[in-house]
């Protein structure tokens, strides 16, 4: 017993080091965030920090650029959720299809989402151009001398950046809940075969079931990169036209680097940060229910 309890103690004193470090690196820029909210501390005022309690959190409900962005957050991350949880499933069924080529089919779909964000965005932003863009050359294809600039309009810019937000992190969702459906046995659908249960009733009474928890995880992840995300929008429309794409990530980044407002970005970020606790709280607790 004494030599197990000395094992343990050697054990905890080797990895020691390193759960400081990581406590360390993870603990302080949060707690250091908290403290910056209730400053006002612009740089362009120079060095003389004033404390000012909750006033950059009240400045929130003030800021309309910012309420713009929290709009376009939010609808950015429903739309975009609700498109990777619908196709996202079915292109999973689809490739877990006994095709020929199908491996080489696995390995096509992970294309664009092995391409860097801002390169997509890049990309994206000459292919919804009117004179040049891809886009619209297919279109005058079907359509002639059909011409539309996508990222001026602001319904257009948001959807071609849902779109593109789709088009890039889609298949590696795919990938993931095929990898759920390699577990199910074949023999429980021989099985409802048999009891003369269809494709739809096999896929709601078997197949969904037995992936759902796998679906509600990677919801979390999923959630949490569509509310931090702000390299497409930096890429592809730099928050335009107006503040009609601006996601609240980015907005950050804008309050942070380009106003030197690091303590009206920190409250911000605190918003954003206690959002996303929350709402990973309410996932966990769903997923529970299937455990």
């Amino acid at each position: 017993m004494k030599k197990k309890t000395k094992g343990l103690w050697i054990a905890w004193l080797l990895v020691l080091p390193v759960v400081i470090v990581r406590a360390f690196t993870t603990l302080y820029p949060i707690i250091m965030t908290f403290i910056n909210s209730t400053y006002d501390m612009s740089l362009l005022k120079g060095n003389n920090f004033q404390f000012i309690g909750l006033g950059n959190y009240l400045r929130i409900f003030e800021d309309q650029k910012l309420l713009s962005s929290i709009g376009f957050t939010v609808k950015f991350t429903v739309v975009s959720m609700f498109f990777h949880l619908v196709l996202g499933v079915i292109l999973a069924l689809m490739l877990n299809m006994k095709i020929k080529g199908k491996k080489f089919l696995r390995t096509i779909v992970l294309i664009p989402w092995a391409m860097p964000m801002v390169v997509a965005g890049l990309a994206a932003r000459w292919a919804f151009n009117d004179q040049y863009g891809l886009i619209n050359d297919l279109i005058r294809r079907f359509v002639p001398n059909f011409h539309y600039d996508w990222l001026v309009h602001a319904n257009s810019a948001q959807g071609a950046v849902i779109a593109v937000d789709l088009w890039k992190d889609l298949p590696f969702f795919a990938i993931l809940v095929l990898a759920a459906l390699q577990f199910l046995s074949a023999d429980i659908y021989e099985a409802a075969k048999i009891d003369g249960a269809g494709p739809v009733r096999a896929f709601f009474s078997i197949t969904l079931p037995n992936i759902m928890k796998t679906i509600l995880s990677l919801s979390i992840f999923f959630t949490m990169w569509r509310l931090t995300s702000f390299d497409l929008v930096y890429a592809m429309t730099s928050g335009g036209p107006g503040d009609s794409t601006s996601l609240l990530a980015y907005r950050i980044m804008q309050e942070a680097f380009t106003n030197l407002n690091l303590g009206y970005a920190s409250a911000i970020a605190v918003c954003l940060f206690i959002v996303m606790t929350i709402l990973s709280f309410i996932q966990l607790r769903a997923i529970k229910k299937f455990d």
